[in-house]
């Protein structure tokens, strides 16, 4: 339970939802228990009746009758409202922990992405959460049920003679010994399946976003043998995991059948000996089968906890998290563009490669760099040092003269209008994602100039639904240079003072390239441009171009 600890915030945040379904699941449980004393009060008639050879009172069974029914309802009633408290607030729940842990996602760093995979992030944010959500409603308030149920017939059991309530309540430390027995190895188990359940995400995940690559080389049977694997061991492992739960069932319902033989044996002896009365045994077999369901699911709530316990333990992992990359503005003013490396080196710290040693670079308001070198000379290092995707191991970078950790970190990056090396494109329209790049709405005469200026408008156009074509998953249904031309439309659109361009020019041919650098050098003009390419004609309109070995 101390891993459900961080839930508290929750729980206290959605108090009022919780003392009052609290509150409902003590009303319904008086009500259903107190069927017991009308049903000893029948019995007790039903002999009466029978030992004195009197005639039946119909009227009286039929008010006997209408209690029960009146104290069902009533019972029924406030199960409904129970039921519309706490389970509301595990929803409520969920959907907060959902929003926070996405939030976080968001502030988190290049390499916390490089060390974790995609379908592990998905996994968490929709699995674990989930199981969390399963502790906050279903699991409380079947203990709140049991205690109050424990509690309420304890209460109207020892008001009739103390020594039947023991034997009734005899096996319960037993049942309470497998409990504390099995939970650790619930949770063990239970998170052993999270991590199987993790790695068979992640890799359909990963098969999905290369379903080409794998046609194109017949590796289909490959993959598939491999899901079975992975498949396979999680079915291995659920398989362990339900064993030890199905253990439970069993348990209680032994528990039970002692308990109700022990009502009838020593409670018909209490009679005999006229201690108790016959309604009183009826009572106490109605009151042991209120207990059934309580202590039934007690297996079931202790491995809802143990999951929760399991997953919640994956979601602080992930919230615990600290970016390296930290927001401190000291400096919120527009940015002019002026770019300055000082002595700048840098090491990944996922594979401590360096990619940059003692480098030094200035970088003039509105003037035109290009970059180029060879594979795994830094290149690319520059663009993510630049908007802060990483920051440098050592050395300082200056923006406008001032280290760049200084200005807000919002403000620097959409200033900045970046065209990566691998370009992504979102699940949408061509005009969305063109738009993208702020948040603000742009007219479409913005959106048709920028796409000229990348010199994609001619192509867009040519699809029967123009700027509204959704371009797939990825940008599946466009061709390389395409996507790369509406990523530069994006960078563009929002005319941001500094524009990097990370070999973007890579799959348009000699001709396109010439079309798009000639629009370009228009929208660079009084902009602090970097380009990096592979190709000497791609740096044609740079003021300075250096090379990095």
């Amino acid at each position: 339970m101390k891993s459900l600890r961080s839930i508290n915030f929750y729980l206290i945040k959605y108090n009022r939802r919780l003392l009052s379904g609290a509150l409902f699941v003590v009303l319904s449980t008086v009500f259903s228990i107190y069927q017991g004393v009308i049903v000893r009060n029948a019995t007790n008639e039903i002999v009466r009746l029978i030992s004195t050879h009197t005639a039946v009172n119909s009227y009286v069974f039929i008010k006997f009758g209408l209690i029960l029914l009146g104290l069902a309802m009533a019972s029924g009633l406030f199960l409904f409202f129970q039921r519309q408290t706490l389970i509301v607030m595990s929803r409520h729940i969920e959907f907060d922990q959902k929003n926070d842990l996405y939030a976080h996602f968001q502030t988190l760093d290049a390499s916390f992405y490089k060390n974790h995979n995609t379908g592990d992030l998905m996994n968490r944010i929709s699995e674990d959460v989930g199981k969390v959500r399963m502790y906050t409603g279903p699991a409380i308030m079947y203990v709140i049920n049991t205690f109050a149920t424990v509690t309420i017939v304890l209460v109207f059991m020892l008001s009739i003679n103390w020594q039947l309530t023991l034997l009734v309540f005899a096996p319960l430390p037993v049942l309470s010994f497998v409990i504390y027995k099995v939970s650790d190895l619930i949770n063990k188990r239970s998170t052993i399946v999270q991590q199987e359940l993790s790695k068979l995400t992640s890799h359909s995940q990963e098969t999905f976003s290369a379903v080409r690559v794998i046609k194109a080389y017949a590796r289909e049977e490959h993959y598939t043998g491999e899901l079975e694997k992975l498949n396979a061991d999680y079915k291995k492992q659920n398989l362990k995991l339900t064993l030890v739960e199905a253990f439970f069932q069993p348990v209680m319902v032994l528990m039970v059948g002692i308990s109700v033989i022990a009502t009838v044996w020593y409670g018909g002896h209490l009679v005999v000996s006229k201690t108790i009365e016959v309604g009183n045994i009826t009572e106490f077999i109605v009151y042991v089968y209120k207990l059934t369901w309580p202590f039934a699911s007690l297996g079931w709530v202790t491995s809802l906890i143990q999951r929760a316990s399991a997953s919640q333990v994956r979601i602080d992992e992930l919230l615990n998290y600290k970016s390296a990359i930290q927001n401190t503005p000291e400096i919120t003013a527009p940015i002019k563009g002026r770019v300055e490396f000082k002595n700048v080196s840098f090491t990944y710290p996922d594979t401590h490669i360096q990619a940059l040693k003692h480098f030094n670079l200035t970088v003039e308001e509105g003037k035109t760099i290009g970059i180029k070198g060879q594979i795994g000379s830094g290149k690319s290092t520059l663009a993510n040092l630049i908007t802060r995707l990483y920051d440098v191991s050592s050395g300082e970078i200056l923006i406008d003269g001032a280290p760049i950790k200084k200005h807000d970190l919002s403000t620097l990056r959409k200033s900045i209008g970046y065209v990566p090396q691998e370009v992504f494109l979102f699940s949408d329209t061509i005009k969305n994602n063109i738009a993208f790049s702020i948040d603000r709405h742009y007219s479409d005469e913005e959106i048709y100039k920028a796409a000229k200026d990348a010199g994609v408008y001619d192509n867009i156009m040519a699809f029967p639904e123009g700027f509204n074509t959704m371009v797939g998953e990825r940008g599946v249904t466009l061709s390389g240079g395409q996507k790369q031309r509406i990523s530069i439309a994006r960078a563009i659109i929002s005319k941001p003072r500094i524009l990097i361009f990370d070999d973007c020019l890579s799959a348009v041919d000699v001709e396109t390239e010439d079309l798009i650098l000639t629009n370009l050098k228009t929208v660079m003009k009084n902009k602090t441009s970097i380009i990096i390419s592979h190709r000497d004609s791609a740096l044609r309109y740079a003021d300075m171009v250096i090379e990095l070995q």
